[in-house]
C-alpha cells in the first residue's frame, strides 16, 4: 500500500496563494509510483477540506474557494490520521512556518516536513533571529524594531523612531519590512523621512487580523543572493547548494518580480569566485546550525563589497512554485523536481524511521516488471515572439506533465532566431529565456533536419510568431513530424486576428466592428487615419496588435488622447499593423476546446478583470487574476455558448485544442434584443502553464493535467497518422473525438 502524503495547501497567511503555487508544483511532481497524493486545503478561516482534483490547477484560491461547502470534504484535525500518514507542509508564512502547524502535528502524532517547533518559531520572528544571529558572530542588517504601538500612534513617538534609526546609523533610504512575513509581502523601500509612516503602518497591518512590530534595516550593497541548502540523512551532513544571484529591477526584490515569469534576472551559479560561493554556504550552513534548522533551508543575504556575508532572511521551508530557487539549484546537482521532493519526504521517513519499507517495496516491484517503449516527445518552448516567457513556462509545465510511464521528453529550447538546443534539467528551470539563451551550449544545437531522428512526435509550446502563425508548423509537416494543434492554414488564419473575425461575420459569428490601420498609413495620415477610425468607432474602444497573444500591447482606449498614444507606442514596437474595435460589454468568457472531427468545448470561464482588459499580470501572476469555472450563467446558456464555440474551431479548420476568448450578452445587454455571443479571438496554441484555464476546465469534466496533455498528443497523432511510427498505431482507435477518450 502507498504511502498517503498530504499536501497542505492555502493557509491563514498572506502568503496562501504563494502557497497554492506551491501545493500545486508539489502535487504535479510527488512520485505516484510510491505516494499517494492527499491535498489538503486550508481556508483562510482555518477550516480544513480535502481538496477536490478540479480545484488543483485554478490560477486563484477565490476561483474555487466559494464552492468549498458544497464540493469539498470537510476534516476535522483531528481525523487527520484517518486520511494521511505524513504531511508536505506547502503553507508559508503565519500558521506555517512559526512553530504553529508544527505545534498542532507533533500533538497529533503526524510526521510531517521540515523543521520543528523551534526552529519554525525562531525562523519566522526577524528580530529574534537577527538578535541571535549577531551574538554568534553572523552579520545581519544594522536595524531598529518599532511596536505596532508606536506605529499606530506615529505622530507621538516619531522623534523617538527617529532617534533610534540614527543612534543605530540608519540613514535615508533605508528598508522597512514586517517582522513576521515573507514573500516580500509588505516590504518597502523608503527614499526620505516623508515615506516612512506610510511604509511602517503597510508592514504593520500586513496580516489581516493582526498588528504586527515592523523592522527598519540600512540598505545593503553588493551581490544579492539566495542558498538552499538541503539534509544528506545517508551521510548526516548539510548540502549547499549553487547560490542565486538576484538582480532586481528596482530597490527590492518584490512580489511580482518573485513570481511573474520573466521578471528580474538570475544567476545560477551566483557569478562570484569560489572563494566567495564558499564563503556563501558555510555561512548559510552555520545559519542553519545555529536556528536548529532540519531538513532544508532557503537563506537570502547579500554578499558586500568588503566580502562580508550579511544575511537577511532564513526560511525554514521554500516556496516551490516550478522555478523557484530551491528548483533552479537543486538542478545544478541534476535532481528534478520528483528528485528533490523525493528527497525531502525521503530524509524525514528516515528520521520517522518509515523509509525502509518503501525501499524495499519498491525493490520487490522493479524486479517484477519491465518497462515498454516510450514515445519520444520533443517539447518546444522559448521562439522569436513577445510571448516567449509565457513559452517557456507552458513548456516546462508540458515536459513535467507527461506521464514517465508512457513518455521520454525532450526539452528544446528555440531562440530568437529559432535555432534549436537540447537543454538539461538545470536549464529548464531558469526563470527566463534570457538566462536560457546566455548559457546554452552550443554542442547542444539540433538542426531542424535532424529533429526527426531523435522524436517521435514534437509538441510546439511556442507562442505567437512563427511558432503559432503556421511557419513552425509548415516545417514540421516538411520534415514528416506528428505535432500538437491546428495546421498550416488554421495556425496562420488565427494568427491573424483581422481575418479571422471577417471569417468568422461571413459563417454568421457575432464578432466586434473593427478597423485595420497599417503603420504606412498611421505615419503619412495620421489625421485621416484618426478620422477613419472615430467615423467607424466610438469610445471606449480596443487597440491592440492583430498578430500578438497573452494581452500584448493591448489597450482600452477612452478619448483621442488615449487613442494617438496607443497607436504609436505599437507601431514603434515594429507592427505593421493596429486592429482597432469596439469595446464590448458583457461577460468576458475564455473557452477551451479539443477534438478534430468532433470538436468538443470545454466548460466556460469567466474572466475578470479589473481594468476593463484582461491583462498579462492577471492572466500569469499568481494570485494576480480571477476566472470562474464554470461561468456563473444557466445550464441552458453554458450549452448554447459550448456549441457556437466548437462551431467557430470547425469553421477555422481547427484541430486538437484551441481557446477562444469571446463575451456573451444577455438579451437586455445585446442591441439586437437577443443573447449573443461576441467572438473575439481563437488563440490555436494556447498557454499550458500550471494554472491556465484549459487545466481548470478540463478539470470540470474530470480530467486531470496530464490526461489532458496526453489526449492532446493523441489528437496530434490522429491528424498526422501517416506519419506515426508502425509501433505507436498498434491498438489505437481509429478516429479520436476529443473528451470522449476519458
Amino acid at each position: 500500500m502507498k504511502l498517503r502524503v498530504g499536501v497542505l495547501i492555502g493557509g491563514i497567511s498572506v502568503e496562501r496563494e504563494v502557497s497554492f503555487n506551491s501545493g500545486r508544483t508539489i502535487c504535479d511532481h510527488l512520485d505516484t509510483t510510491r505516494y499517494s497524493i492527499v491535498p489538503i486545503f486550508q481556508r483562510i478561516d482555518g477550516k480544513l477540506f480535502l481538496l477536490p482534483w478540479h480545484f488543483m490547477h485554478r490560477g486563484k484560491i477565490s476561483d474555487f474557494e466559494h464552492r468549498l461547502e458544497n464540493e469539498a470534504q470537510h476534516v476535522q484535525w483531528q481525523s487527520l490520521k484517518q486520511h494521511i500518514d505524513f504531511m508536505y507542509i506547502a503553507t508559508h508564512g503565519r500558521y506555517a512556518e512559526d512553530g504553529i502547524l508544527q505545534g498542532m502535528l507533533e500533538v497529533l502524532d503526524i510526521p510531517y516536513l521540515g523543521s520543528k517547533v523551534f526552529a519554525s518559531a525562531m525562523g519566522m520572528n526577524k528580530t529574534m533571529q537577527n538578535h541571535l544571529l549577531r551574538i554568534h558572530g553572523i552579520d545581519v542588517p544594522r536595524g531598529i524594531t518599532v511596536s505596532p504601538e508606536h506605529i499606530l500612534a506615529y505622530s507621538e513617538y516619531s522623534p523617538i523612531i527617529l532617534q533610534a534609526m540614527d543612534s543605530t546609523h540608519i540613514a535615508f533610504p533605508c528598508i522597512v519590512k514586517p517582522q513576521e512575513e515573507g514573500s516580500s509581502i509588505g516590504i518597502s523601500y523608503v527614499a526620505c523621512e516623508s515615506d516612512l509612516y506610510s511604509a511602517l503602518y503597510k508592514a504593520c497591518t500586513t496580516h489581516h487580523n493582526k498588528y504586527q512590530s515592523v523592522l527598519i534595516e540600512e540598505v545593503l550593497t553588493g551581490m544579492e543572493f539566495s542558498c538552499v541548502t538541503l539534509f544528506d540523512y545517508k551521510n548526516k551532513s548539510f548540502i549547499p547548494l549553487p547560490p542565486t544571484e538576484i538582480i532586481p529591477e528596482s530597490h527590492i526584490y518584490d512580489y511580482e518580480q518573485k513570481y511573474m515569469p520573466g521578471r528580474a534576472l538570475k544567476f545560477t551559479p551566483a557569478r562570484c569566485t569560489l572563494e566567495q560561493t564558499r564563503l556563501i554556504q558555510e555561512t548559510c550552513v552555520r545559519v542553519m546550525e545555529l536556528l536548529n534548522f532540519t531538513t532544508m533551508s532557503r537563506i537570502d543575504g547579500f554578499l558586500t563589497p568588503d566580502d562580508r556575508v550579511v544575511i537577511i532572511d532564513p526560511n525554514t521551508l521554500s516556496g516551490m512554485g516550478p522555478a523557484s530557487f530551491i528548483f533552479l539549484q537543486a538542478a545544478e546537482a541534476n535532481m528534478s523536481h520528483t528528485d528533490l521532493i523525493n528527497h525531502l519526504i525521503e530524509t524525514e521517513l528516515e528520521h520517522y524511521g518509515m523509509l525502509a519499507p518503501i525501499l524495499e517495496q519498491e525493490r520487490i516491484h522493479e524486479s517484477m516488471n519491465s518497462s515498454p517503449k516510450k514515445i519520444r516527445v520533443a517539447v518546444l518552448m522559448g521562439g522569436d515572439s513577445n510571448e516567449r516567457e509565457i513559452s517557456l513556462e507552458s513548456g516546462r509545465n508540458v515536459v513535467y506533465k507527461l506521464s514517465p510511464t508512457k513518455y521520454e521528453a525532450l526539452p528544446l529550447f528555440v531562440t530568437q532566431d529559432m535555432q534549436l538546443y537540447r537543454i538539461d534539467q538545470r536549464l529548464l528551470v531558469r526563470s527566463s529565456t534570457k538566462e536560457i539563451a546566455r548559457d546554452l551550449d552550443q554542442n547542444a544545437h539540433i538542426a531542424w533536419d535532424d529533429l526527426s531522428t531523435i522524436a517521435d512526435f514534437a509538441f510546439i509550446a511556442l507562442h505567437g510568431g512563427k511558432g503559432e502563425n503556421g511557419c513552425v508548423q509548415g516545417a514540421l509537416e516538411m520534415l514528416q513530424i506528428p505535432y500538437n494543434g491546428s495546421g498550416v492554414l488554421a495556425s496562420s488564419l488565427c494568427m491573424d486576428k483581422y481575418k479571422t473575425v471577417e471569417l468568422l461575420r461571413g459563417h454568421g459569428f457575432d464578432v466586434p466592428l473593427s478597423h485595420l490601420l497599417t503603420k504606412h498609413r498611421w505615419l503619412n495620415g495620421r489625421e485621416a487615419s484618426i478620422q477613419e477610425i472615430v467615423t467607424l468607432l466610438s469610445f471606449p474602444l480596443i487597440v491592440k496588435p492583430h498578430d500578438d497573444g497573452c494581452s500584448v500591447m493591448v489597450n482600452k482606449i477612452t478619448n483621442l488622447q488615449e487613442l494617438n498614444h496607443a497607436l504609436d507606442e505599437l507601431f514603434a514596437h515594429n507592427k505593421e499593423y493596429a486592429m482597432i474595435e469596439e469595446f464590448i460589454h458583457g461577460m468576458e468568457l475564455t473557452v477551451g476546446v479539443v477534438g478534430n472531427f468532433n470538436p468538443q468545448a470545454l466548460p466556460p470561464s469567466q474572466a475578470v478583470a479589473s481594468q476593463g482588459v484582461l491583462s498579462i499580470t492577471e492572466k500569469f501572476l499568481p494570485g494576480a487574476g480571477e476566472n470562474q469555472t464554470p461561468a456563473p450563467l444557466p445550464s441552458n446558456t453554458l450549452t448554447f455558448i459550448r456549441e457556437r464555440i466548437a462551431y467557430a474551431f470547425k469553421v477555422v479548420g481547427g484541430r486538437g485544442y484551441a481557446r477562444i476568448d469571446c463575451f456573451y450578452q444577455a438579451a437586455e445587454q445585446s442591441p439586437t434584443g437577443q443573447e449573443r455571443l461576441i467572438i473575439l479571438e481563437i488563440n490555436s496554441l494556447p498557454a499550458l502553464t500550471p494554472a491556465t484555464c484549459l487545466f481548470h476546465q478540463a478539470a470540470e469534466v474530470g480530467m486531470k493535467p496530464m490526461e489532458l496533455i496526453d489526449l492532446i498528443i493523441t489528437l496530434g497523432f490522429e491528424e498526422h497518422r501517416d506519419l506515426e511510427p508502425a509501433h505507436l498505431v498498434q491498438g489505437r482507435p481509429k478516429h479520436i473525438s476529443g473528451l470522449q477518450t476519458k
